[in-house]
């Protein structure tokens, strides 16, 4: 649970807020900066470290190297003296040790040995004559096996680097042997030359690493043993951090290794003046952000006060209030411009909101939303005794619009809209645009006789024909009636049932009709009906039923066509006809359409074939077309499934476009857009033009069973058939042929290039569960 404010910040100005809060946020991004550098800077440090020791290490070698190659000349020269190879012939021991001594001290070696050939007899310098002649008979043994340069070894703890080179006159009449001590003058002129310390640490196998020469304080060479032993890159001595490199020596006995080491504080040294430089210019950079924030947000707050004001105001809907601070020509000016053209345009938006919402935009006249708004209060009204809706269909509009055009249509609407206008008589009664062709009629304080008379005066008025420019339009009307309250309790049901009374008006050619409960299939049954309806969506009662469709050409299973049954409860699996026509009557058929969407969707996976692909085709009614957000619905189940648009072939029959073509056609072109694939059912059944399937976007169509299941005995109906696969396929689109029953009209199909095919010949609808199983029945037998 979150803290509320501390009454000390509610109680701040919003300028000092600003300046509090920009104070923080610069003392959060200085931090933020000051942390980037001092990781910069260690990193840096740390990389300079590591350079600082690879270059130590390879001063160190380089120092051993030349004291080598000094002690290498130097035992070459004696070598080669005449005199003293002389006086190895004649065995003048005087004389050998004066020529040692006297080379030894050129170069300053710590010793000079002559050694016999066999090692048994040896001459020493000054400064080798306390070392024990088995050591030096041990040293010149090991040295004559291997290197005989450069190489260290320990003689009483001390280590030394030796060279020993052959004397020959000219066959091997000894050798000479020279060494300089690796001593603690030479690892203090290391760190004076490479500010690095040194250290040479003894390592025997089974004891303790001991160092036997350093340049650390005695009391830290203890952790020589550790660093030796652990291998650290770094180590912390005496309040310091130092970075280790350590490589072993050419020790003849392996046991010796040498480890530099590098103080990181003294390599931070440099940087840690530059660090409170930083710390000074960010204090200082504190200090004017705050004066110069305090002196800016008072100049913001005043004026946004004022504005703020202005606010209220239009929230109470007062959009005529006049802003000030429109002629200033800094920021706040460009807001209070904002302000002004943000006011201008929320009352022109309300406005258009409101005339959207309640008005349709053709006619000028109320739409549904307002005609059910007025509907309600009428029938809520105190005193009100009698509400009839009058809902009117016009006739052949559509034949009108194939005809005439769409713009002529329009106008024909205008024209209806405003004869119609004549029959509206009281104050309070209502004549509203529902969509289409569709008009109603709200008359108050009127019984049935009376708003049958209406109706009767309606159809008189349609007998004069309408002129528009130079053409007269006959038209006439289909109109249901339903009473309120004897028809229907609330606003919804009122509309419904005058609805259904239209519809039943226009079946019957009956011009006008009062609803009755037998024109809704006996209401108690229908309310009963809707009932189960709605459980058994709810309840998984529908089953999703496949029917193949077979690609004529390859003979494989191409595609299926999706079918909806009901297994109730009580009366078993009910047929599809007797509760789609009542989902449509009623607009359940949306929730159906959607439930068949969900379901493919979730199933679209199982049912793919391996290798191919299985396109579902899903029949779309008109309440489905007619609804602007199916797209979107659409596109929510395929991202919930991961499915896309191309696995679903969306079927219309040619009667549900045309009831809206304007739009159904923008619904069509929407779902083009998302990847599906659009075919026209029932092709042939229909009274829409060529010229305006031409225009929709679709890429198959689907000719009528009747048709196709008529071929075998009518040659008219072949004929139709054939020129349809021609015409479709001369408009680029693909056709099936619905009703295929036998294998002759299968083979008729083949030889016309339709390109495929649906009906019992090839299999019944079949559930979802048993799809792939048969597929693989029947590839495997017509394969």
């Amino acid at each position: 649970m979150s803290l509320p404010p501390s009454p000390s910040w509610r109680n701040l100005s919003l300028a000092n807020r600003i300046v509090l809060v920009m104070l923080v946020l610069l003392l959060v991004v200085q931090a933020a900066g000051g942390a980037v550098v001092r990781a910069a800077v260690e990193r840096l440090v740390r990389q300079s470290v590591q350079t600082e020791l690879a270059v130590a290490q390879r001063v160190w070698l380089r120092l051993l190297e030349l004291r080598a190659q000094r002690l290498r000349e130097a035992s070459v020269v004696l070598a080669a003296d005449f005199g003293f190879r002389s006086a190895i012939g004649s065995g003048d021991r005087d004389t050998i040790a004066s020529a040692l001594d006297n080379s030894s001290a050129r170069i300053g070696a710590a010793m000079a040995v002559f050694l016999s050939p066999d090692f048994q007899q040896a001459t020493v310098s000054a400064g080798a004559a306390t070392v024990p002649p088995t050591v030096i008979r041990q040293l010149g043994e090991q040295l004559a096996k291997g290197s005989q340069g450069g190489r260290v070894t320990r003689i009483a703890q001390q280590p030394y680097q030796f060279v020993m080179v052959p004397v020959k006159a000219p066959a091997l009449i000894g050798w000479v042997l020279m060494g300089f001590p690796l001593d603690q003058g030479l690892a203090a002129d290391f760190v004076r030359l490479s500010n690095v310390h040194v250290s040479v640490v003894y390592t025997p196998a089974d004891q303790a690493p001991v160092p036997v020469v350093s340049t650390l304080p005695a009391a830290q060479q203890t952790a020589l043993a550790h660093i030796v032993r652990d291998a650290p890159t770094d180590v912390s001595l005496a309040d310091d951090v130092l970075a280790v490199r350590q490589m072993p020596l050419d020790a003849m006995d392996g046991a010796l290794r040498t480890v530099f080491l590098r103080s990181l504080s003294e390599a931070r040294g440099p940087y840690q003046d530059l660090q409170v430089h930083l710390v000074l210019i960010t204090l200082g950079g504190l200090v004017l952000f705050a004066l110069g924030s305090h002196l800016a947000s008072r100049r913001v707050t005043r004026p946004l006060k004022d504005l703020t004001d202005v606010t209220g105001l239009l929230e109470q809907g007062r959009f005529d209030v006049a802003i000030e601070g429109t002629q200033r020509g800094d920021e706040v000016g460009l807001l209070a411009r904002g302000f002004d053209r943000m006011r201008g345009s929320l009352a022109q938006q309300r406005e258009q909101i409101l005339r959207l919402a309640y008005w349709d935009r053709l006619t000028g006249l109320p739409n549904r939303e307002q005609f059910r708004d007025r509907l309600v209060a009428a029938i809520g009204e105190p005193g009100q005794t009698s509400v009839v809706v009058l809902t009117l269909n016009l006739d052949r509009f559509k034949h009108v619009n194939d005809v005439l055009g769409y713009a002529f249509g329009d106008e024909l609407l205008k024209a209806v809209a405003a004869r119609l206008q004549q029959h509206v008589g009281d104050a309070t009664d209502l004549l509203a645009r529902l969509g289409g062709d569709e008009f109603v009629l709200l008359l108050t304080h009127t019984d049935a006789p009376a708003a049958l008379a209406v109706a009767e005066r309606i159809t008189h008025g349609f007998e004069a024909s309408l002129a528009l420019g130079e053409q007269n339009v006959d038209l006439s009307a289909s109109m249901g009636i339903a009473c309120w309250p004897q028809d229907g309790a609330d606003a919804d049901t009122l509309m419904s049932r005058s609805e259904i009374a239209m519809h039943a008006a226009k079946a019957r050619t009956a011009g006008v009709m009062r609803y009755a409960p037998e024109l809704d299939s006996s209401s108690t049954q229908t309310l009963s009906l809707l009932s189960d309806l709605r459980h058994a969506l709810v309840h998984h009662e529908l089953r999703l039923f496949l029917q193949p469709k077979l690609n004529i050409a390859t003979g494989r299973v191409s595609a299926a066509e999706a079918l909806v049954r009901w297994q109730h409860p009580t009366r078993g699996l009910v047929p599809p006809m007797v509760f789609i026509p009542f989902a449509e009557q009623t607009g359940f058929v949306r929730q159906l359409t959607l439930w068949m969407f969900e379901e493919v969707a979730r199933q679209s996976r199982d049912l793919q074939p391996v290798g191919g692909a299985l396109r579902v085709a899903i029949n779309l009614s008109t309440r489905d077309l007619l609804d602007l957000e199916l797209p979107q619905k659409l596109a929510a189940i395929m991202v919930r499934h991961g499915v896309r648009a191309e696995a679903f072939c969306l079927e219309i029959t040619e009667s549900a476009i045309m009831d809206d073509p304007q739009r159904a056609e923008s619904t069509l072109n929407r779902l083009a857009e998302q990847g599906f694939k659009l075919s026209i059912d029932d092709f042939g059944t229909g009274y829409s033009s060529l010229a305006y399937l031409k225009r929709l976007p679709v890429s198959e169509l689907k000719i009528d069973k009747s048709f196709v299941m008529g071929m075998a005995d009518d040659d008219s109906d072949a004929k139709i058939v054939r020129s349809t696969i021609d015409l479709a396929h001369n408009l680029g689109l693909s056709v099936v042929a619905e009703g295929v029953e036998t294998d002759a009209i299968l083979q008729r199909l083949r030889d016309w290039g339709c390109d495929e095919a649906q009906g019992y010949f090839v299999s019944k609808p079949m559930p979802a569960a048993d799809f792939v199983a048969w597929r693989h029945n029947w590839e495997a037998k017509a394969l």
